[in-house]
């Protein structure tokens, strides 16, 4: 009798979860019936302990499978639930960080327009006016010369364009750089530097030159007695520039190391 309670109690709880408590209640009932019954046995005792111990083991059994059977909860979208931690929000972006400044190009020429001097002590006014014209401002080279200061021994220095060009230009950008002797490598980097700065914010430069040079294509340039020029352009990241020359119509402009320029500015200076 024993093997066959165990046998229904077993079949019992392989059913559905609905009939796994009805079989629970089943091992019960039968285990205390099966109790009563052999009560009465001069084996009764083991008989008893017997029928507990299969309800035990058939009670468990109906635990098991009753877990087994049961389906793991889902979210709306259908995916499985999970206790893990949710994810970290994405940390905010940084608002206060001023974005980079774009690289100036390789090479720029400014749109400027073109002028020869009206005069042979004229250059200063010459070279200001040709650099102003590639901001889109027009001055006459007379207006320009009594800004200057300009007489028949020519324009005084870099301070006076460096005066006249922030009288003009908004926001007076231009400062005056010197070099009492000549050039040192730092100060060649800072005047590259300045051009590259200068025609990239679409603003001309004025040097005051004073000797011999030679420019890219061997073309001499010889001004014993000082004189004055624009920058308007720049290529391979500010190493050679393109000078608008007013002396003379017939070569307007050349391109120059800009190792060459600073070292034509010796005891001079610029306007940038």
């Amino acid at each position: 009798m024993k093997h066959t309670l165990k046998r229904q109690l077993r079949r019992l709880a392989t059913q559905r979860p609905y009939q796994i408590a009805a079989a629970s209640a089943a091992a019960v009932v039968l285990a205390s019936t099966t109790g009563a019954l052999l009560s009465g046995a001069d084996h009764a005792p083991a008989a008893q302990r017997g029928a507990t111990a299969v309800a035990a083991e058939l009670r468990s059994d109906a635990r098991i499978a009753s877990l087994g059977d049961q389906q793991p909860t889902t979210s709306p979208a259908g995916s499985p639930t999970t206790s893990a931690p949710a994810a970290k929000k994405a940390a905010n972006p940084d608002l206060t960080r001023k974005p980079a400044a774009p690289k100036p190009p390789a090479s720029k020429v400014l749109d400027y327009d073109y002028q020869a001097q009206t005069t042979y002590f004229y250059c200063g006014p010459a070279a200001t006016r040709n650099a102003l014209s590639a901001a889109g401002i027009e001055r006459s080279q007379d207006d320009l010369a009594a800004r200057l200061g300009t007489t028949e021994m020519g324009t005084n220095s870099a301070e006076d364009t460096t005066r006249v060009l922030n009288a003009v230009v908004k926001g007076s950008p231009y400062k005056t750089t010197m070099f009492p002797s000549a050039p040192r490598p730092a100060q060649m980097d800072q005047l590259q530097a300045d051009i590259v700065r200068a025609i990239t914010d679409g603003r001309g430069v004025v040097a005051n030159i004073v000797g011999d040079a030679v420019d890219t294509d061997g073309g001499w340039h010889s001004f014993g007695g000082g004189h004055y020029i624009a920058v308007v352009g720049y290529r391979d990241q500010g190493r050679t520039v393109k000078i608008a020359d007013s002396a003379n119509p017939a070569v307007p402009s050349y391109w120059i190391t800009t190792i060459d320029l600073a070292n034509w500015m010796t005891s001079r200076g610029y306007s940038a």
